[in-house]
């Protein structure tokens, strides 16, 4: 199955990581004990990064009770006599690793690496982070995730009934074989991991970014430590009361397509120097005309088959940020050859290729998705409600029944009874900066707006722009949250940053700094 992700890491990685899981004596009131971290270098593969795994309990309300294994990374500060101390970064999912993200993206965050050492530690349940596994096998877990006969966005009536049937079978399945460990998975567990870290590694208030659906457990750490806020970013962010109550389709089911239509619009502002252009049409109108006629009949381009649900898939990842955009709308131009000629069609372009292979990888996050998704929020329950939903979905655009859909792995999932749903407002122990574009495909505008109002104090910075976060965008927004998460310094109220120049145009005339959003493209959950 092919679905959407609020983002995560594409850093390949195979250390063995190996360290002492130390703990102090726990507190005479009798909560949980505080690591002692043995830090050890990750191996050849990441030279001057450390690596370490600590135990903090399962369950917060039995804080000497059983354990739960946490795998983290750091980069070290490089102005030693500068220190601030530790930045702890999320780059999203659910089901993004943070101790990949901090060994994969630790230069693009160079200034902040000359203050602050950069820790990153997969969420409980996640990647290293003793994984809750739902299936036996690989190979189990394959097949339920790419059922053929199941496994596509159901935008044909008929599809539907089946797809539910199918999907909610995830739940009984996975709680049953994981069994407690997937009771104590919540943001709300996440956020504890992480203040628990935050004193293991001295620091009496944190420090934090975080990206995408990171931007809700900045949010969940607020409400629930927000005394301990030293500096907090959110940037690509949620409305955490929509993401909580399972109605985050309210934002998805329009925003998607409002970005996606900001990039044709842009190419026709580009004019020749976009090659979906055309003299005679709009770029909306050219896109409209072809994606009815994939829904219609399919093609077949470099040996695959692009139906809708592959169309639509492909065009919603590419509002995660325009470096995608070019390679993008260069593969329409061949499904657009492919439709008026009735035969395939072969490329050779290595853009393309390199896109599409990215598209189709597993990489287990459809599993770690769920484990965190479906224990925090109450989704509907019965077919029905999945009918309507997805019908009103599609009517706000094309893209929307693909963020949608997928959500029928949670009907029958139990909530964890620990999670966190509100109420959101709260102050933190110094104002928190929230960052929202204006495209941004994955996290609506609208998201940052209310994540600023719940954090009082906070202040709202805009990028006028295109692309999933902000950060390295433009140094506008770059040096705004520099600048604020080493001195404390808000930019004014109501600062807007102006967006990129047109990435169709020459590229003598663009910005070629990499933006953050460039690291967290993936289709997959």
């Amino acid at each position: 199955m092919r679905s959407l992700t609020r983002s995560a890491v594409t850093v390949a990685a195979g250390v063995l990581l190996g360290s002492s899981l130390l703990t102090v004596p726990a507190a005479a009131y009798g909560g949980p004990a505080v690591p002692v971290i043995a830090w050890e270098g990750c191996g050849p593969e990441f030279p001057g990064f450390d690596c370490a795994t600590v135990e903090v309990p399962l369950d917060y309300d039995k804080p000497r009770g059983a354990t739960t294994k946490l795998a983290m990374a750091r980069k070290t500060a490089t102005d030693k006599n500068k220190r601030i101390g530790t930045l702890f970064m999320n780059p999203g999912g659910p089901g993004g690793s943070g101790k990949y993200f901090v060994l994969g993206a630790a230069s693009s965050f160079a200034k902040l690496n000359e203050r602050f050492d950069l820790l990153g530690f997969d969420p409980r349940g996640i990647n290293e982070s003793s994984p809750v596994r739902c299936f036996q096998t690989v190979a189990e877990l394959r097949t339920f995730f790419t059922n053929e006969a199941i496994g596509k966005v159901p935008y044909e009536p008929e599809q539907k009934r089946p797809y539910v049937d199918h999907f909610r079978k995830l739940g009984p399945h996975c709680t049953s074989n994981a069994q407690t460990a997937s009771k104590h998975v919540s943001t709300a567990d996440v956020a504890r991991d992480m203040d628990l870290l935050r004193q293991a590694v001295g620091d009496k208030k944190l420090s934090y970014l975080g990206l995408s659906y990171g931007t809700y457990i900045g949010n969940t750490y607020a409400s629930l430590f927000g005394k301990n806020v030293r500096a907090l970013v959110n940037d690509g962010t949620l409305d955490p009361q929509l993401w909580s109550s399972g109605w985050q389709i309210a934002d998805d089911r329009t925003n998607s397509g409002r970005s996606f239509d900001e990039m044709l619009n842009v190419c026709d502002q580009a004019g020749p120097h976009c090659v979906f252009h055309s003299p005679d049409q709009t770029a909306k109108a050219r896109w409209e005309k072809l994606a009815d006629s994939i829904r219609a009949k399919p093609v077949v381009v470099d040996d695959e088959l692009v139906d809708y649900d592959y169309l639509i898939g492909f065009g919603a990842y590419s509002t995660y940020g325009p470096g995608i955009w070019r390679p993008f709308l260069n593969f329409l131009v061949q499904v657009e050859k492919a439709a008026s000629s009735g035969t395939p069609v072969t490329t050779n372009d290595p853009e393309i290729k390199a896109l599409r292979q990215k598209q189709e990888e597993y990489n287990n996050g459809n599993e770690a998705y769920y484990v965190n998704q479906c224990a925090d929020t109450e989704y509907p329950r019965h077919f029905a409600e999945y009918d309507a939903i997805g019908r009103w979905a599609e009517a706000g655009s094309r893209f929307g029944p693909s963020w949608w859909w997928s959500n029928a792995a949670c009907a029958d999932w139990p909530v964890n009874e620990d999670r966190f749903a509100g109420p959101w407002m709260t102050k933190t122990a110094a104002p928190a900066l929230v960052v929202g574009n204006y495209f941004d495909g994955v996290t609506g505008y609208n998201g940052a707006k209310a994540s600023s109002r719940y954090m009082q104090g906070s202040r709202l910075l805009t990028y006028a722009g295109w692309g999933h976060t902000a950060y390295g965008a433009t140094d506008c927004v770059t040096d705004h949250i520099d600048n604020y998460l080493i001195e404390g310094k808000l930019p004014a109220e109501g600062t807007v940053c102006p967006a990129a120049p047109n990435p169709f145009l020459p590229t003598t005339q663009l910005n070629t700094k990499p933006a953050v959003s460039d690291l967290l493209m993936t289709l997959r959950k």
